[in-house]
């Protein structure tokens, strides 16, 4: 865990969360705490409960049980909350979910003028500021549809930070790229986690793991099943569950090159 993380109050909190589609139990008995600037992956097979338990922080879905705080706010109390915690909670999705009939600056300014009032003058200024951190003011008055999926990521990235959240969440967002453009991506992702936003990032991208997580969670099941750093979590895997998972993601990467 980075400095940072020591003694503060935690900024995620998840007590006893307990989740069902229907009669499908997908997440069982989750506890974690995440400290303010912390980076964690979150990695596991398909339908293990990852990517549910990221949409219930910013609550895209709601848990039957237990408890989840994010930044002091009680999500499973109030429904006004959700709105507050939202406001807080940046979340980058697979699919990069831009509005194609706006421009790229037009999808960066709405939310923060709608929720947080601020003028357009101001919106376009954070929106330019932003871009340009992903680097591509220059396609602001494009639409989506004229843009590469890593370019549309890095928009999505960027409309996220528009307002200005202490959180950001990723849900597998190199996936539906193309490898040439998932490096693109990740840089963009080391920058915000260098600058020590609060992150956690659902994605098979080990590399980017263990190199920039503080901690590596692994979900089987609808559990978390193992968690450790990344020197720890890569080397000395505890579950079985978890050098099965790492066996077959770190051999699927080690194929050669077509040349």
């Amino acid at each position: 865990m980075n400095d940072r993380a020591q003694d503060s109050e935690p900024i995620i909190r998840l007590e006893g969360v307990e989740k069902w589609f229907g009669k499908f139990q997908v997440l069982t008995d989750i506890d974690l705490t995440v400290a303010p600037g912390e980076r964690i992956v979150v990695c596991g097979p398909s339908g293990s409960g990852k990517s549910t338990l990221i949409r219930c922080l910013n609550g895209l879905e709601t848990v039957q049980k237990g408890r989840i705080v994010v930044d002091g706010i009680d999500l499973t109390g109030h429904k006004r909350n959700i709105d507050k915690v939202r406001a807080e909670v940046g979340m980058v999705f697979q699919q990069f979910n831009l509005f194609p009939h706006l421009t790229i600056l037009q999808n960066c300014t709405l939310a923060p003028m709608r929720t947080r009032g601020i003028s357009k003058e101001e919106a376009e200024a954070t929106a330019m500021k932003y871009l340009t951190r992903v680097r591509i003011p220059d396609q602001a008055h494009k639409y989506p549809s004229q843009l590469s999926g890593g370019q549309q990521q890095r928009v999505a990235i960027a409309r996220a930070l528009c307002m200005t959240p202490r959180i950001m969440l990723f849900d597998e967002p190199t996936s539906a790229l193309d490898p040439e453009m998932v490096k693109e991506v990740l840089d963009t992702m080391i920058g915000l986690a260098e600058e020590g936003m609060t992150m956690l990032c659902v994605t098979h991208e080990m590399g980017f793991a263990r190199s920039v997580a503080d901690r590596v969670i692994f979900m089987a099941d609808g559990r978390i099943v193992e968690q450790a750093p990344p020197q720890q979590f890569f080397t000395a895997p505890q579950d079985p569950r978890t050098k099965t998972f790492l066996g077959q993601i770190l051999s699927s990467h080690q194929q050669p090159a077509a040349v």
